[in-house]
């Protein structure tokens, strides 16, 4: 596009000394002012990556990737659907759950909570559970011991520990002389877990399947079968196959649409903060419009002596072009560095400015995610760098045009 004499040129502009100080101030604040605002966008996105990709491990470490279910309520050939499930080649590992809602009371303390019955040697194969105890271990659960596995801000609501007694209220109910009565059953707490978010553990609990089944009468029946895959991120369309490839009343869901509300608003969120400080860059990249404009009139001189040597109106454009893009390409390069820098060690820094201050940023016992976490997506940075360097260009067209329109008579009349 630019030829060496407009190269050589330009740059030699742009290393020049200014007359006009004031010029190369402005020079200054919009080559800082890109950089800013890249090395912001950067680290912000990096940020918000983190974040996302924390809350979702910590999500799929309580649901499941794919889950099928019975349309009419119990899954009475569960075993079925599980063994024709696992035949296909993405699926690693299914387990069979009873899901219901009760009520747990402990003297005057009560509390909601979503109760999932599980067997305990399958449900480590789709979840992250069994590793998230702080309390007992997964395997305490024994068939018709009734036993119980609390989250842990259950637990503490509860105001109950290991080995202590809670009562369980089920949506079932019994036919007595005295009329219908709620199903209540004592259990003993084995374990308590905790997995990082609030949901899970103020609102969870575990029991074995087998009693979870006698509390609901179901017998046999499993509420439905959860599955693990190999690629969550493949999880629509390997339950698209699933669904073609196991027959009967089932209906099969993944992730994606469980918490799909939870992922868009995430979503929503850094496109949001991305045209925001994108605004940053953008300002500051139209400052070299104003940057370019002054020099053009500080050079006019300049401009009419080439013209007069030779010169076209399309090399003059490009000279001051290349003069606007290097103030850009140089803020451009500096907020990249900056910003992956700052993105790979985000919570190394965060934790010497905490170390320094002498207070948490996230304290534990507000926020579940108590650091930082940072995800860089070279992706990310290809997009902000594009973008950048397109409205740097964009951003010389008119004052280039406006040098190329310079007529040399009138430069040189008061000279």
């Amino acid at each position: 596009m630019f030829r060496p004499l407009e190269l050589f040129i330009g740059l030699r502009y742009t290393r020049a000394k200014r007359r006009n100080h004031f010029i190369s101030f402005i020079s200054l604040i919009s080559m800082l002012g890109i950089a800013v605002g890249i090395w912001a966008l950067i680290t912000v996105l990096s940020v918000m990556n983190g974040f996302e990709n924390e809350l979702r491990e910590r999500i799929l470490g309580m649901t499941s990737h794919s889950t099928i279910r019975s349309l009419d309520g119990g899954l009475k050939d569960w075993r079925n659907a599980a063994k024709a499930a696992a035949n296909h080649p993405e699926v690693v590992a299914a387990a069979p759950f009873v899901s219901f809602e009760g009520m747990f009371m402990r003297d005057r303390q009560v509390a909601p909570a979503q109760i999932r019955g599980i067997l305990p040697a399958e449900e480590p194969k789709v979840s992250e559970v069994a590793g998230k105890m702080v309390e007992g271990n997964i395997n305490d659960l024994k068939a018709g011991e009734y036993g119980v596995i609390l989250g842990s801000a259950l637990a503490r609501t509860l105001g109950v520990n290991k080995g202590d007694k809670v009562t369980l209220l089920t949506p079932r109910v019994s036919v007595t002389p005295a009329g219908l009565l709620p199903r209540l059953k004592r259990f003993t707490v084995v374990g308590i877990f905790r997995v990082g978010m609030y949901e899970y553990d103020n609102g969870m609990a575990l029991l074995h399947s087998k009693d979870a089944a006698t509390l609901l009468r179901m017998g046999d029946d499993m509420t439905g079968v959860r599955l693990k895959l190999t690629d969550m991120f493949d999880a629509p369309r390997i339950t698209r196959e699933l669904t073609e490839e196991v027959s009967g009343a089932y209906y099969i869901t993944d992730w994606t649409r469980q918490h799909a509300n939870f992922f868009k608003a995430i979503k929503t969120e850094k496109t949001v903060m991305f045209v925001i400080l994108f605004l940053i860059v953008s300002v500051a990249a139209f400052n070299i419009v104003s940057t370019l404009v002054m020099l053009v009139t500080d050079k006019q001189a300049d401009i009419a002596i080439l013209r007069t040597l030779g010169a076209t109106p399309k090399s003059i454009m490009y000279i001051f072009m290349i003069q606007g893009l290097v103030i850009g390409i140089i803020g451009i390069i500096i907020g990249v560095v900056t910003g992956v820098v700052t993105a790979l060690n985000v919570e190394s820094v965060v934790g010497k400015i905490e170390n320094i201050l002498g207070f948490k940023f996230l304290p534990a016992d507000v926020y579940y995610i108590s650091d930082l976490p940072s995800e860089m997506h070279w992706s990310d940075v290809s997009l902000i760098t594009t973008v950048a360097f397109i409205l740097s260009l964009l951003a010389t067209i008119y004052p280039a045009w406006r040098a190329s329109r310079t007529k040399p008579a009138e430069a040189l009349r008061y000279e």
